[in-house]
């Protein structure tokens, strides 16, 4: 099935959400006992983890899934067995790994309830569970009605699951005149914070006490973050428009079920220093520091952010767009069972989408980045497994200076250590153009280590200036440290990639239909290959992420636009049987 973003009318509020969960409650850490199967819903997705007996690393789980209407049973893609031994206590598995086989079923109904069916391949070890998506009505039980202020608005008054707290902002302008440290501090659960306008505060547009069942909508937030004292011009590490930062790892632990949507963040008060510039000279430390729209640090995860405008003007540059911490780590950012998507993300100076550490069943789609250095970060995927489909990536850039120029549609390896690059990772379907020769190199770069990954239909046209569209270090081979790696049937547009790769790819450049192209202003664009174009019906059929009949390369299947930001939406295809 294919899902595709267009444009709806857009109407404020949004949504009167509400959260239904059904399999594995949401922030339930606890693995299922042996031989019996769980799931982890969001609104489009759900998360699977079964550790049967029998299992081995020669045995996929065959997965079906249909709605109980339905006769005819769906294909799900197969799930790989990979328990994660913690690699600091050899022979113990991590507790953060929540099944010998994980994965995840996508493109799905919101509020809509499906039979699962798990076969462990060749045997007649079974089981089968019942889940529904999350609704996206959520009840509310009372509404707070803010005023305009020039001071922090505690939220501190909880809803229940029955009715949640609704603190609506919609015509109110929160304005710190850089006197306040935050604009909302968040110590409750079960609240909606809706409609607020957000400016001129010293640290975080919204920052959080370590709760859950928070989801933040239709916001306008800019002008956050202080001046860093030793590196004056820029601005303060990781200051953010949504903010949570705990060093209680139990604390870490309550942050979950976190919905951000529909909000625009932009224009920070500070800058963030490139790659090519000294941040606490005479350290010599030049790796990025400074604002971004999102961070969080270890939190628990089955959070959502989709259908954000992130940008900033070439004055007040991000360091991440998104992202937290930590990377070389079993939990990292956004946490397990997460969905990006449908979001405009620009202007930084290292990662558009920074999700690394954990990476267990997080899902990230549909997504336009532009004017950053790399476009999604994965190091190093300790868990797994990683999906990435359908995204689209335009201009990538950095300051001269720096021995690069440009980045990557996927960071892929780990800087410091391979042993964390245990999880499996899919990259389907996605899209790098090349505005002005000005777009991104391919996976990993020139010497980025991967380990486990699978590509399968992306369109990897980098510049003509570039020779490799795969990162060839001959530890990427599966004669070195890094293994098991699958690439193939690939438009690609270069002829360096590991040896023995891309046997079935389409080589050339695309062409796409007379008018294609991305719009700034209306967040959407039209990315639909041409007739004659390499790669046109070329795709493998990739059951749940890319199915026919003869689907395209790349990220667009059949008339656009693809819209994204505040005015996207999900529109589920049909499913093949």
């Amino acid at each position: 099935m294919t899902m595709r973003l267009l444009s709806a009318a857009f109407v404020a509020p949004f949504f009167a959400l509400c959260l239904m969960l059904a399999g594995t409650p949401v922030g339930a850490a606890d693995a299922a006992p042996r031989g019996q199967a769980s799931s982890v819903s969001t609104f489009h997705c759900l998360s699977l983890y079964w550790s049967p007996e029998g299992g081995e690393a020669g045995k996929k789980v065959l997965v079906k899934f249909k709605e109980p209407s339905e006769s005819a049973w769906h294909d799900g893609l197969s799930m790989r067995y990979n328990p994660i031994d913690d690699w600091k206590h050899p022979g113990q598995k991590t507790p953060e790994c929540k099944g010998d086989y994980r994965g995840s079923i996508v493109n799905l109904k919101p509020g809509t309830a499906y039979e699962v069916a798990l076969t462990l391949e060749g045997t007649a070890t079974k089981a089968s569970l019942k889940a529904s998506t999350w609704n996206e009505n959520f009840p509310v039980s009372s509404i707070v009605k803010c005023k305009t202020s020039s001071e922090t608005l505690k939220v501190d008054k909880s809803g229940t699951p029955e009715g949640y707290v609704l603190y609506d902002g919609t015509g109110c302008t929160i304005d710190g005149a850089n006197k306040i440290a935050q604009g909302i501090d968040v110590d409750a659960s079960y609240v909606i914070l809706r409609g607020f306008v957000i400016k001129n505060v010293t640290d975080n547009g919204i920052k959080l006490e370590g709760r859950h069942h928070i989801v933040i909508e239709n916001c306008g937030i800019s002008k956050w973050g202080s001046e860093d004292e030793q590196h004056l011009g820029y601005g303060i590490e990781m200051q953010s428009a949504v903010y949570f930062r705990s060093k209680d790892p139990e604390k870490n632990k309550e942050v979950h079920n976190i919905v951000i949507q529909r909000n625009r963040f932009h224009n920070p008060s500070w800058n963030t220093n490139s790659w090519a510039e000294d941040h606490r000279p005479p350290k010599k430390n030049f790796h990025p520091d400074g604002p971004q729209t999102i961070s969080f640090w270890e939190c628990e995860g089955n959070n959502v952010i989709r259908y954000n405008e992130c940008w900033s003007d070439d004055k007040h540059y991000y360091n991440d767009v998104m992202g937290g911490a930590f990377n070389g780590s079993y939990r990292g950012w956004p946490g397990r069972d997460s969905d990006i998507y449908g979001n405009y993300i620009a202007n930084c100076w290292d990662d558009g989408i920074e999700s690394e550490g954990g990476n267990q069943n997080v899902r990230i789609w549909n997504n336009y980045i532009e004017n950053t250095m790399m476009m999604i970060a994965n190091a190093a995927t300790s868990i797994g497994p990683f999906y990435v489909w359908q995204n689209v990536t335009g201009r990538s850039y950095c300051k001269p200076g720096y021995a690069m120029d440009h980045g990557n549609l996927m960071k892929m390896g780990y800087a410091d250590s391979v042993n964390w690059m245990t999880g499996h990772m899919y990259v389907f379907n996605n899209t790098i153009l090349q505005p002005n020769n000005e777009g991104a190199n391919g996976l990993g770069g020139e010497s980025r280590i991967i380990k486990h990954c699978e590509s399968r239909n992306n369109i990897l046209n980098v510049r003509p200036s570039d020779t490799r569209v795969i990162a060839t270090d001959k530890k990427t081979t599966n004669s070195g440290p890094a293994y098991d790696n699958d690439f193939d049937n690939d438009l690609i547009s270069a002829d360096r990639y590991p040896p023995g790769s891309e046997k079935h790819a389409v080589k050339g450049t695309p062409k796409y239909v007379s008018s294609a192209g991305f719009s700034f202003e209306t967040k959407s664009g039209n990315f639909e290959l041409a007739p004659d174009s390499p790669g046109k019906g070329k795709a493998e059929v990739i059951p749940n992420f890319c199915e026919g009949p003869n689907p395209d390369m790349g990220a667009q299947q059949g008339p656009g636009p693809m819209v994204f930001g505040v005015k996207a939406q999900f529109v589920p295809a049909k499913q093949n049987p």
